[in-house]
């Protein structure tokens, strides 16, 4: 049987097919948000059952899941993102029992119990500090595109300090910090560093390994590595780190049919 995902993100829309038979993803898709989440996601749908040989017929059962979930009528029912989360990270990931996931406009620490049940999360969705969001807006300031500005910090000498999380404060400082000739990719290795530091505080002493790491600040370059050394834990970046929570909705649908 296939069951079918839709992750409705602040940033983008993901979908994932997954066949109980063969316990896998045989497909996914994302794209960029827009204003007419409804149609984006019904096209990208779409899409995603085209590419496969399929129609709506061969789907036993949709969910939709994240932030713009009940936008989504034509799915059978909906789930929150942190279950999704948690059950796509456990498929994928048996050993799992902390999940960092860092999104577009929000970032969350799920942990898992022996099992793989949610025992408990902390949720970060009420300011840009600690998103894709606030990376993207100094990669901007610092006129590159983010994954080019992120490579460049990679190779930075010393991470600047930046001691502020507003978004507005720390374009202040980044500000400051350009006009005192401090090399741009060691800003940008300062703000990962600054944002590894936020999450980590969010994780707290319960957490236990292993930590996987999901969102579309997970294929960040050099994002991994600062936050495993900020948190003195191996951070390991999820497979299929973007689809997740469709994936996880899928496998919802799936239980939901049995």
């Amino acid at each position: 049987m296939i069951y079918a995902g839709m992750d409705i993100g602040s940033r983008t829309i993901k979908t994932a097919l997954f066949d109980t038979k063969s316990q896998t993803m045989i497909a996914c898709k994302l794209r960029d948000q827009g204003l007419d989440q409804q149609n984006l996601t019904r096209n990208l749908y779409a899409q995603t059952l085209h590419e496969t040989g399929l129609d709506g017929s061969a789907i036993a059962r949709s969910v939709a899941t994240g932030y713009g979930r009940s936008a989504i009528d034509f799915a059978d029912t909906t789930v929150t993102e942190i279950t999704c989360h948690a059950a796509g990270v456990r498929h994928l990931h048996p050993d799992a029992r902390t999940i960092i996931d860092i999104g577009g406009e929000d970032s969350k620490v799920i942990r898992l119990d022996d099992r793989g049940k949610v025992q408990d999360f902390a949720m970060n969705d009420r300011c840009a500090a600690g998103t894709g969001r606030f990376l993207e807006i100094v990669a901007q300031r610092l006129e590159g595109d983010l994954h080019s500005v992120a490579y460049a910090a990679e190779r930075c000498g010393r991470p600047a300090a930046i001691s502020s999380m507003c978004v507005v404060f720390a374009e202040t400082e980044i500000i400051g910090l350009l006009a005192s000739g401090t090399p741009i990719q060691d800003i940008m290795a300062g703000v990962q560093k600054a944002i590894a530091s936020r999450i980590v505080g969010m994780v707290g002493r319960q957490a236990r390994p292993p930590f996987y790491f999901t969102g579309g600040v997970s294929l960040v370059p050099g994002m991994a590595q600062v936050l495993s050394s900020t948190l003195g834990r191996r951070i390991t970046v999820s497979h299929n780190a973007q689809f997740t929570g469709a994936l996880g909705a899928a496998i919802m649908a799936s239980r939901q049919a049995a």
